[in-house]
């Protein structure tokens, strides 16, 4: 993994952080695989059990590096678009927002779960502003995740909005001071990861799957999800944990 995306392990949580402070974040080739590549470790490592993604020096990610683009770079990765936009991972993932999240920035955001921003922070799609089409995933998720009329307004004008906007939408969990955002971010995921890590992605899975279900099909397919949890030798653990009135010690598994 390049320097353009850092990762730590900090317990069960993977910190991602994109780290081109110089151009606000915006996303090259380099950023799109080391995101991937990260997203990737998440999902494969049993001790992980959430992540946070930032972006260093006060902004999240201006969007696509449109420099890079020009010069030939491929930033989006098929089969996972910019960074992980087309395929976000099967455990949670929180977005902690400074400044500019735009574009392929408020894109990223739309492919993580939970979102954590400073007052101060931007998000929006401007490419119809550049004759483009926010093509990353924000039209698929965006009016969805908004009220649809402000969804379609933000579309259609390329206007942003304000993470205080987001906040009132629903669409911003937890709003902050400015440089406060990982901070909050990181006490979030502090209180998922004490929970079991497979109930955790199970519980992601059936929410984020369930919208393509009927209802006759809906405690089928839940059931499939959730009856190896429930078969888990964490399970027992959670069980046996509560009755003896101690810290459950978890092995994702």
């Amino acid at each position: 993994m390049s320097d353009a995306v850092l990762v730590e392990r900090q317990g069960g949580i993977l910190l991602i952080t994109i780290n081109r402070p110089e151009v606000r974040n915006a996303a090259n080739g380099a950023v799109s695989r080391g995101l991937a590549e990260a997203i990737q470790e998440l999902d494969a490592n049993p001790a992980l059990s959430v992540a946070v993604l930032t972006g260093a020096g006060g902004h999240f990610c201006a969007g696509m590096d449109l420099k890079a683009f020009v010069a030939g770079e491929e930033i989006a990765i098929p089969g996972w678009g910019l960074g992980f936009a087309e395929c976000p991972p099967v455990k949670p993932i929180i977005s902690a927002v400074e400044g500019f999240a735009l574009a392929g920035g408020t894109e990223l955001v739309l492919a993580t779960d939970l979102v954590v921003a400073s007052r101060e922070a931007k998000f929006g799609i401007p490419e119809v502003k550049r004759g483009l089409v926010a093509g990353g995933g924000a039209l698929l998720r965006l009016p969805s995740r908004i009220p649809y009329q402000k969804g379609m307004e933000f579309a259609l004008t390329g206007e942003s909005f304000s993470a205080e906007q987001g906040y009132d939408y629903g669409f911003v969990n937890i709003l902050t001071e400015p440089g406060e955002a990982l901070e909050h971010a990181r006490n979030l995921a502090v209180r998922i990861s004490g929970n079991g890590p497979l109930a955790v992605a199970a519980t992601k899975q059936i929410i984020v799957s369930s919208a393509n279900w009927t209802a006759e099909e809906a405690f089928t397919k839940q059931s499939e999800i959730m009856s190896p949890v429930f078969a888990s030798a964490d399970a027992v653990e959670g069980a046996t944990a509560f009755a003896e009135k101690r810290a459950p010690i978890w092995q994702g598994k």
